[in-house]
């Protein structure tokens, strides 16, 4: 019985690893780095705890409409702020580990 490869789980399209041959780069026309993909991955997880925080004053004030989508927002963030920071402990693992690395 054949298993196919294990999908996305439904974290949302901010959560979504871009496919590596269509990702392009604006000034070249080639494809785009590493550090370019990670600096859009910033930018996206700093606009998701932008808007949680927004959500969270707007809570605060009385503004929100909504509590139950305020409440969603804000694990989102925190859900979004772990995952970055797993993947940071990943990168300075896999450095140390070439660090370490006799030549």
């Amino acid at each position: 019985m054949p298993v196919g490869p294990i999908g996305p789980v439904g974290l949302g399209p901010e959560f979504a690893v871009p496919d590596p041959a269509a990702v392009t780069s604006d000034a070249g026309g080639g494809k785009a780095g590493f550090g370019e993909l990670l600096a859009s991955s910033i930018g996206k997880l700093d606009g998701i705890l932008a808007d949680a925080s927004q959500q969270a004053t707007q809570l605060a004030t009385g503004q929100a409409a909504d509590i139950s989508s305020v409440v969603v927002d804000i694990e989102r963030a925190n859900l979004a702020l772990q995952l970055a920071v797993q993947v940071r402990n990943k990168a300075v693992e896999a450095y140390q580990e070439l660090f370490r690395m006799q030549v």
